[in-house]
């Protein structure tokens, strides 16, 4: 054989094995992906509280004496449902009980002497007027007609003076039972007791001017249970009253509670600089369950700002920067443009560049892919 010959003969061998061990170290081994199916359903435009909300009570009622006193009745206990006008504690009133008792018993003192004085004057005045007809008949002198017109007068005095004594007296009595009156504290609602810090035979004392002491008792309405939470300033343009809102709470997991808007603070808190907030109420639809709800607890509100319903949909884990998609086809990566519409955490809409059926990656965080890479799927998300 001819030495050219033989030598085009290894290298075209030499080039068949190259090309065939290329081939088979380069063949991309296919990567395992997670993936889900474009399917119709809810995509909903939603905002947040930027930090945890609380559940409260519009109508709550720190409670405690307005004078101090020995503890001699506390009717009801912490929990206890209670009515407007019931009686929550009593101090020792014996003394204001006494003052009444004597106040009232001026007044009939005070009714009986206006009575008498009032007889005396009528008598006195009947009597003035006997005298003037004896005086024009010149039967009586000036000097007596006088005297009996000086004791009409202090007569009439006297009963003017009995009307002054009987209101004075009144004016005790009122004095008398407000003072009494504070010696009780009664509900200023329908209401449960939330909580109740005092023991009979235990010493009150008032606050001093201007230094607060805690309550002794606690009185809420379970009736006017809301959610007050934050929202971010950016958004506060797009919050109004009467939208829907979704709330969570830390006591019901896995479960969301529909409500509504009810108010929306009219200006901004700064409390924090770089993170200013507007405070937001809802209420809860179902107001059975609102009662049962402890004040205090946290609470996350959503609110619904729009709704588009059997729409295509896509996982949001699957949507890549600039508005793209990786599409299985045939086992392999294809790399998608679509036109998105209403976003939330959860899911896209696809209004364009996806039909439903379709199959897309939602496992991103593989940094392997590339258009026409083979792929193995691993699971598929359920929407």
């Amino acid at each position: 054989m001819k030495p050219w010959l033989s030598f085009a003969m290894t290298l075209t061998g030499t080039l068949i094995v190259i090309v065939v061990l290329k081939t088979w170290v380069w063949v991309p081994e296919p990567v395992t992906v997670k993936v889900a199916r474009v399917q119709k359903g809810l995509v909903e435009e939603t905002i947040t509280n930027s930090r945890a909300g609380t559940v409260k009570a519009r109508r709550r009622a720190h409670l405690s004496s307005e004078v101090g006193g020995r503890v001699i009745s506390v009717p009801f206990e912490k929990g206890d449902f209670v009515r407007k006008g019931d009686l929550l504690l009593r101090l020792n009133d014996a003394a204001e009980v006494s003052n009444l008792e004597m106040a009232q018993r001026e007044l009939v003192v005070s009714k009986a002497n206006r009575k008498r004085s009032c007889l005396e004057a009528s008598r006195a005045n009947r009597e003035y007027a006997r005298f003037q007809d004896l005086s024009r008949k010149e039967l009586v002198s000036t000097d007596e007609l006088d005297k009996v017109h000086s004791t009409a007068q202090t007569s009439a005095a006297a009963c003017q003076a009995g009307y002054a004594s009987v209101e004075r007296a009144k004016t005790r009595i009122k004095e008398a039972r407000a003072q009494l009156e504070k010696m009780t504290l009664r509900a200023p609602f329908d209401g449960i007791l939330a909580d109740v810090k005092v023991e009979l035979g235990e010493w009150t004392t008032p606050a001093p001017p201007g230094v607060p002491i805690p309550a002794v008792l606690d009185l809420l309405d379970p009736t006017s249970i809301f959610i007050s939470a934050p929202m971010d300033e950016v958004d506060s343009a797009r919050v109004h009253t009467d939208q829907t809102a979704r709330v969570t709470m830390d006591p019901y997991p896995k479960r969301s509670f529909a409500g509504r808007v009810v108010k929306v603070s009219p200006y901004v808190e700064d409390i924090e600089e770089q993170n200013r907030t507007v405070e937001i109420e809802v209420e809860l639809t179902d107001q059975d369950l609102a009662t049962t709800l402890l004040p205090g607890t946290s609470a996350d509100v959503e609110i619904i700002l729009s709704q588009h319903e059997h729409v295509l949909r896509i996982p949001r884990t699957s949507l890549l920067e600039g508005d793209k998609v990786w599409l299985v086809d045939q086992g392999h990566i294809e790399e998608r443009s679509i036109q998105t519409g209403l976003k939330n955490w959860d899911y896209v809409e696809v209004l364009n560049g996806l039909a439903e059926g379709e199959v897309v990656v939602t496992s991103l965080d593989q940094a392997d892919l590339q258009p026409g890479h083979p792929v193995r799927i691993a699971d598929e998300i359920a929407q």
